[in-house]
């Protein structure tokens, strides 16, 4: 076995064992409580530039099913586990998550008490890390200190556009790309829609000119507000009236575009088990997040309402928007790894794009 640790900004130092690569990593250090998942958490491309901590203690028992994945490979940092499963059992499986982490790449620690870890973000909120083998860890604390996820939107989106559809598509959707989740495109081809992919650069003129019945804005990485570029042609497309439906990125994206604000939260909102409140119905979804970020709900201009709330901590959790055909959420209702309760705002989309 080799010894590993992480080494937080704050100076705490934890000991454990290396697993997956063994090259040492800086990151920014957050914690997901989904009790199940890890294959969606580790290939979700809003871990972009994150060391990820699992809170549950046990990872990898049913092994590596890769028709799970949410990309094609791992876009964090580093893992952290307490004990990750050397003999997976699962129907499905193709192997132990171990060896696939080291294939991909992507440094892991084990052996470690990941509560406490999580206990320490908690009280100090999110700071950056390091996995890293033997040394002097106080030399690293400045460099630990002044890491900063960049370029995160365009790190994980997709190089070119391409289309899948359904054998009869009814439906056009232009799924705009700031480092989607693979589900969200299996929930409109489900629901007859021909899904046109496009980077993260395309300019609104080159969305519109796709004739779309809709357009999708996705989940994606990093800090919503280091995206002025995106944001501006954002702005460009509300004025054409086309039909939106933004998740998670997408959502703080739409309503930085109509002149809102976000805010960085302390230690955000990551795993399967966040309470989300319909503010005309009072109605509580449980709902799947991952989000550092979130709208600042005193910044949302006139021409919109927050439709939910976070039931903790009483943040934005979705917009309605009054003068144009747009609603947006910061949950994720395609949930792959979590509840399908927020399922139905899919079928919302369709009939906004008029479909049936």
């Amino acid at each position: 076995m080799t010894k590993g640790y992480l080494v937080l900004e704050n100076g705490q130092v934890f000991e454990g064992v290396r697993q997956g690569a063994l090259d040492d990593v800086t990151g920014e250090v957050v914690f997901t409580t989904g009790m199940t998942g890890y294959l969606e958490t580790l290939t979700d491309p809003s871990y972009y530039g994150q060391i990820v901590v699992q809170t549950f203690p046990l990872i990898g028992n049913y092994g590596v099913i890769p028709e799970d994945f949410e990309s094609e490979r791992p876009r964090l940092s580093g893992y952290v586990v307490r004990d990750l499963c050397a003999v997976p059992s699962n129907f499905r499986s193709e192997g132990a998550l171990s060896g696939c982490l080291k294939e991909m790449g992507v440094p892991v620690l084990t052996g470690v008490d990941t509560r406490e870890i999580t206990r320490a973000i908690r009280e100090a909120g999110v700071m950056n890390g390091r996995i890293m083998g033997e040394g002097d860890f106080r030399a690293h604390r400045r460099a630990i200190a002044a890491y900063r996820v960049e370029r995160a939107i365009e790190s994980v989106t997709a190089k070119q556009p391409f289309t899948e559809a359904p054998e009869r598509p009814i439906l056009t959707v232009v799924l705009w790309d700031f480092g989607a989740k693979a589900n969200i495109r299996r929930e409109l081809i489900r629901r007859g829609c021909r899904v046109i992919t496009v980077p993260a650069h395309t300019s609104a003129i080159e969305i519109l000119a796709q004739h779309p019945d809709g357009v999708m804005l996705t989940n994606g990485p990093g800090d919503p507000a280091d995206n002025p570029g995106i944001i501006r042609e954002l702005k460009r497309l509300t004025r054409s009236k086309v039909p939106i439906f933004g998740i998670c990125m997408g959502h703080q994206l739409l309503a930085l575009s109509q002149g809102a604000k976000t805010e960085k939260l302390k230690y955000g909102h990551r795993g399967a088990n966040q309470p989300a409140k319909n503010t005309s119905t009072g109605r509580v979804y449980i709902t799947s997040q991952n989000h550092g970020y979130a709208v600042v709900p005193d910044s949302i201009p006139e021409n919109a309402y927050m439709s939910y709330v976070n039931a903790n901590d009483g943040t934005c959790e979705g917009i309605d928007y009054e003068d144009m055909p747009a609603f947006s959420v910061q949950f994720h209702p395609e949930a792959s790894a979590g509840p399908m309760d927020t399922s139905f705002l899919f079928d919302r989309f369709i009939d906004l794009m008029g479909g049936k």
